[in-house]
Formats: C-alpha cells, structure tokens, sequence
C-alpha cells in the first residue's frame, strides 16, 4: 500500500491522514481561483478564434468509442515534429476544443500539433482512459507518412489530469503493448500541474465520487511509483499560486524519475488554469523551454 507524503506516522508506525477537509481544499483548483468561469470563457473564446484562424484536421476518431477523438494543427512545414497535448479537468471534465488556442503558437514555430480527447469519468476508470490515450499515440504515430509529421520526433505535454495521462505515456512500454511500435515511441515530455501519486486523490471526496480510486489503481497508475519506460527528457511547470499539495506532486515526478528531469519551472503570478496560457503564449518561458525541447530531440 502506498501512502501520501502528506500523510504522517503515529508512533506505533500507524498512518495518519489530513482530514478530508485538507484534500478536498488542496486538490478542488476551481474553488481556490475565484474567477474560474471568466478564464474558462476567455478559453473558449480564444479557442473559437484560433480554429477559424489556424487550419485543423477536427474530430479524427483514433478508437471506437464517441470520446475517442482528436483535433490535428498541422504546420506548414513536412517533416515536422509532433506535440500531442492532453487536456485536464478530474479525467471527468472540458474538452480539446477547450484547448484549440495552445495550437496556433506553436504551428506558427513549425511544430504540428494533436489535441486529444478521451472517454470522461464516471463513464469509464482511470486505467481505461490510460487506456485511450496509448490508442491515440499509436495510431498518430502509424500515421506520421498521412499527415506529414516526423514519427520520430513526437512529445506528449499535458496539464493537470492530463499531466498524468502524459506521464503515463512517458511510463508505456510501447514494444510491449503492441510490437511494430518503437519502445521509446514518445520522444520528450511537457508536465505540467501534474498528479503523479494518486493515493491522495481517493481521500478528496469531491472529486473520488466519479473516479471511485482502488488502491490496485492507485498503485499502478501513479507515474511517481513506476519508473519511466526509457529515457525521454521532460520538464515540469507549476504556478507559484498554486496549493501545496500540486507544489508536492510536482517535486514528487522530478524526483522520482530525476536522471531524465531536465528542469522544472515555476512561474510567478500563475494559477492552476492561467499556466495553460502560459504553456501557449510564444513569448513565455514556459512556451520558449517546449520549442527548445522539442528542438533537441
């Protein structure tokens, strides 16, 4: 059985957890950024205007079911590399549509860009939509000659929930889970605001009331407890503004997978939503540190 770094050992070596109370605060992001429904808008708005603006190949089915789904942005240029962004929200919430605005700046640097889509919580676990996005990385990377990226050269960046789906991605042993794909399939990594060790989540009631965590779960599905797969470079970002406990999980990847963790950034005057406009806006760090990561692999 795992258990948080939050949590503490009485002395006769008992766990002790926060109360519930302490979860449900540090994990509920929404309820700690007042003006969550404004930048969710702004989102959607910018999104709206970037799908009109940026040419994109929308809804692609990369599996059977109707969530199974992905938006293409390609560059100008053949030959290109590839960065797939998995959205968050609880695996429960939003949408890639949501996230259409994180393409244009980096098409504009030459890079093409997959937003992807999976099955929401509670209409399927965690594992199945773990599930999911190796199907999507499969199938954009057997179709690199149809839509002209360079199959060698794909990274997986994603925030929140989708911070741990990339991670995860990170962790695939891809020769394994189907053998005409290359083991280190997935390049390079972008995590950012992530959930890496899910022990804690199954305490936060607002939101384990869709998930309904087991520990089998939570102890094969937390990337902080499994080692990556082969040696992908990846970096992390967390706001300055966000709770202690995503500042923990954050610490907790880099740490845990730290041979190949090549630099973790915390940006000033950032919330758990505003770092996604921070991830797309071409004059940012964070947006700078991707385009070179991306360059180097």
């Amino acid at each position: 059985m795992t258990t948080s770094q939050a949590s503490k050992l009485n002395a006769d070596n008992s766990v002790v957890f926060p109360d519930k109370n302490f979860y449900n605060h540090q994990y509920n992001a929404r309820a700690m950024i007042p003006d969550h429904p404004l930048i969710f808008s702004r989102w959607v708005h910018a999104s709206s205007l970037a799908r009109q603006r940026t040419p994109s190949l929308r809804d692609l089915a990369y599996g059977e079911s109707s969530g199974e789904r992905l938006d293409f942005f390609p560059s100008a240029q053949a030959g290109s590399p590839l960065l797939v962004f998995i959205h968050g929200g609880w695996w429960r919430s939003l949408d890639k549509s949501d996230f259409s605005f994180i393409a244009p700046s980096y098409v504009s640097a030459g890079i093409n860009v997959a937003l992807l889509n999976y099955t929401l919580a509670p209409n399927v676990t965690i594992h199945e939509i773990v599930k999911q996005q190796l199907r999507a990385m499969a199938w954009l990377y057997r179709r690199a000659e149809q839509y002209e990226f360079d199959r060698d050269k794909i990274v997986v960046a994603g925030h929140s929930a989708g911070a741990h789906l990339s991670a995860m991605m990170l962790a695939a042993h891809w020769n394994i889970y189907e053998d005409d794909l290359p083991a280190d399939l997935i390049k390079a990594g972008v995590l950012m605001s992530g959930l890496y060790d899910l022990d804690p989540i199954q305490h936060a009631d607002f939101v384990n009331v869709d998930l309904q965590l087991t520990q089998t779960q939570i102890d094969t599905l937390s990337p902080a407890l499994i080692p990556q797969s082969h040696n992908a470079p990846f970096i992390t970002a967390v706001g300055d503004l966000e709770s202690s406990e995503f500042h923990r999980q954050n610490a907790m990847i880099g740490s845990a997978w730290k041979s190949n963790h090549l630099n973790d950034i915390v940006i000033k005057n950032t919330n758990h939503l505003t770092i996604c406009d921070a991830f797309a806006s071409h004059e940012h760090p964070l947006f700078k540190a991707t385009r070179k990561l991306v360059a180097t692999i």
